[in-house]
């Protein structure tokens, strides 16, 4: 029970935490930014509110300024599920691309961070 408080405490600060010192998003043009808005409608990340590497990589698209679909795959058995059938395991974050009629499931947040960087950076 004490070990439950302090992980939900610990998870709230970290989102406290990353809410007070997020970085600025960064300003595109709207005709790139509509492109950027485009390319991620193919884009979602499965999380949890709380997971520290899920605000890692949160912060990141917030960064780059990219509009993801967000599914919680904690509180929400749905996304849980499909996390879990289509994706392979239920592991967070996972960033679900859809391209060209196919869905690759990309997981760790360094991997996921690293595909939004070279995708997303210079756009």
């Amino acid at each position: 029970m004490l070990i439950k408080a302090l992980r939900i405490g610990l998870g709230q600060l970290i989102v406290f935490l990353d809410f007070i010192t997020r970085p600025r998003k960064l300003k595109r043009a709207p005709a790139a930014q509509a492109a950027v808005a485009q390319v991620a409608s193919g884009l979602t990340l499965y999380q949890f509110h709380a997971c520290p590497f899920c605000v890692k990589t949160r912060r990141t698209l917030h960064k780059l300024n990219v509009p993801v679909t967000l599914r919680d795959a904690k509180n929400d058995d749905q996304h849980r599920q499909t996390l879990l059938e289509q994706g392979g395991k239920i592991q967070v974050p996972c960033l679900r691309i859809e391209e060209n009629g196919q869905s690759t499931w990309l997981y760790e947040s360094k991997a996921i961070i690293a595909y939004l960087n070279e995708r997303f950076s210079a756009a």
